[in-house]
């Protein structure tokens, strides 16, 4: 763990601030949870995903998707690419997403392009793809994001209702 040459006081709440330069580059936003972790006498904090817990269950989707439907299939949380399968996988998985995608969430709305159009998926890289584009929902907030791409022009009913059902099902089973 490196140091960032930060020092803050505790105050008499018991509370410190994070530092808005380290909250840009981490991507915490106001309101987000962060996890404590305690080892000997330091204290570590970490951005708390409800998805991170649905790692195994995420994994195991997107690899059943993509053998029905031979397409790319990505699951982000709120930050980062968290599962992915498929041909394109590696160029996705364990990275940041792009304003592009933040937007699709804070917008809440389902974005669908059955033929090929260019897309920002990671930030400054634009592609042409065809994709379809869910947001997972939990309790009213979103918390993610569902998605089958393709470099073809071959997006279809099929991609739109499994993406579909893929966000109402991860959003229900992090509920429960």
């Amino acid at each position: 763990m490196k140091s960032t040459g930060v020092v803050r006081r505790v105050d008499d709440l018991g509370r410190i601030v994070i530092p808005k330069e380290i909250r840009r580059t981490l991507r915490i936003r106001d309101g987000e949870s962060l996890e404590i972790f305690v080892d000997s006498e330091m204290i570590a904090l970490k951005k708390f995903s409800k998805m991170s817990d649905m790692y195994d269950v995420t994994k195991e989707l997107v690899d059943i998707i993509n053998s029905n439907i031979n397409k790319t299939v990505l699951i982000t949380d709120r930050d980062r690419f968290i599962a992915g399968s498929g041909p394109l996988k590696k160029n996705y998985v364990d990275k940041n997403i792009s304003g592009f995608l933040e937007k699709i969430m804070k917008d809440r709305k389902n974005v669908i392009e059955t033929s090929l159009h260019p897309i920002e998926l990671l930030e400054n890289v634009k592609e042409s793809l065809a994709y379809v584009i869910y947001p997972i929902i939990m309790n009213g907030d979103t918390i993610g994001l569902v998605l089958v791409i393709s470099e073809k022009s071959d997006i279809g009913q099929l991609e739109e209702k499994l993406v579909n059902i893929t966000a109402q099902f991860l959003g229900k089973h992090i509920e429960e």
